[in-house]
Order: C-alpha cells, then structure tokens, then sequence
C-alpha cells in the first residue's frame, strides 16, 4: 500500500504544480490586460484633453474675431467662411455638377434692355416683361422641351 500511496502523492503534487502554474499564467495574462486596458484609458483621456484644449482655443480665437469685429455676427461668419474656404468649395463643387451636362444657355436682356430710351414708368416694365417672356419660352423648351401654354404665349422662331 505504501506505493501506491507514493504514486498517489506524486500524482497529486504534480496536479497541484499544474494548478499553481495555470494560476501564475492566467494572473500574468490578467495584469498583461489591465496594462493594456490602463494604456487605452489614458490614451483616450489624454485624447479628451486635447480636444478640450483644442475647444478652449478655438472660443479664445472666436472671441477675439468677434471682439475684433465689434460683435458683428454676419461679418464673423462671413470671414470664418470666408477664410476656411468654403465658397472655393461650394464653386468646386457645383462645377463638378455641371460638368459633362452640356447646358444651353440663353441671355437677353430683360425688361431694361430694350434701348427705348424714353422713361415709360410702370408701363416700360409691363412692356419689358412681355419681351422677355418669348426668349425665356425659348430656354425653357430647348432645356426641357415643354411648351408654354397657349394662353400664355407661343414660342417665336429666332434661327
């Protein structure tokens, strides 16, 4: 009996230096995760610190524009716009739209452009209004071929 007690104590201790080293791996796995994690935490905070900071400057820099402006909102805006450049972008972008559309294009002159000469008061805008409406039928149809309605008018032949 006494050896197979020895092998029982022999298998045990090996089971017990089994236990003790999965314990130490899955404690050295744990700290190697809470390094990670403590790692990422302070990345993250540092990171929130600096868009703090970043906020911070920026209402400095806002204020001064502003202060500097005489606290004239349309004009800070204006100038912000301005020089972020979002009207190069707002140009580059609907340059970008037209493209490949090919779009035909008619100018006249309006109701002012008749060269009369003479001052007509309201009747030279009437007068005015109807001369433009023949070309703006014109533009409207070759862009989109609808035609007026017959009640308004009719399209002219200008080639």
């Amino acid at each position: 009996m006494g050896r197979y007690k020895k092998a029982a104590e022999a298998i045990l201790y090996e089971k017990e230096k089994q236990a003790e080293a999965q314990k130490a791996m899955a404690e050295a796995t744990l700290y190697s995760r809470q390094q990670v994690a403590d790692g990422e935490l302070y990345a993250k905070q540092k990171e929130a610190e600096g868009l703090v900071g970043l906020a911070q400057a920026q209402g400095t820099y806002i204020r001064t524009l502003s202060g500097a402006m005489g606290g004239n909102y349309g004009a800070l805006r204006d100038y912000l716009m301005i020089n972020g450049g979002m009207y190069q972008e707002i140009a580059k972008i609907n340059g970008e739209a037209v493209k490949g559309l090919q779009p035909k294009i008619s100018i006249w002159t309006g109701a002012n452009g008749g060269g009369d000469g003479g001052d007509g008061g309201a009747m030279k805008e009437v007068v005015g209004l109807y001369k433009m409406l023949p070309p703006l039928f014109n533009t409207v149809h070759e862009q989109t071929e609808m035609l007026p309605p017959t009640w308004i008018g009719k399209i002219t032949e200008s080639k």
